[in-house]
């Protein structure tokens, strides 16, 4: 950029007005308060007093210290790998016990699509009903994922 490009250019950034909007409070009979920067909605409104503004830049942040205290505990590689093997065991059992349970809540459903279907004359009555049913077989589907996904991140 040549030397009288960047003096129009300062010129101009200098000249700029700095940006200002009025801000109005509005509260109506009911006690619910409303903002508004439209002059045209603000009839009966309170005009707020914001002041001027943050033109300071945050600067740079502060990096993290990734020095370790002295005092701070230390385990050996052994016994992480312990840790880590009983805690894959734990998250198995689990993953098992949600398994179960899961086929369990989808039998009970199928059960009572099943049941209902066939006795109720009222469409809308037969979806409350196996409502619960299909929120368990959700709840213990979700359970699963979520094990999954803790499972695949463990060593």
């Amino acid at each position: 950029m040549r030397r009288d490009h960047l003096a129009a250019a300062f010129l101009l950034a200098c000249l700029a007005p700095p940006v200002h909007a009025d801000i109005w409070e509005c509260t109506d009979d009911s006690g619910n308060r409303r903002f508004t920067n439209i002059k045209a909605e603000s009839k009966g409104c309170k005009l707020i007093d914001v002041g001027p503004t943050n033109t300071m830049s945050a600067g740079k942040p502060q990096a993290a210290s990734k020095a370790v205290p002295k005092d701070f505990p230390k385990v050996d590689g052994d016994t992480q790998r312990q840790r880590d093997a009983e805690r894959r065991k734990i998250l198995d059992q689990e993953m098992a016990n949600e398994q179960k349970l899961l086929d369990e809540a989808r039998r009970e459903l199928s059960e009572q699509e099943s049941q209902r279907l066939g006795s109720e004359r009222n469409y809308q009555r037969v979806l409350e009903r196996l409502e619960p049913y299909k929120k368990k077989v959700k709840l213990h589907e979700d359970n699963i994922a979520s094990l999954r996904r803790e499972l695949t991140s463990t060593r």
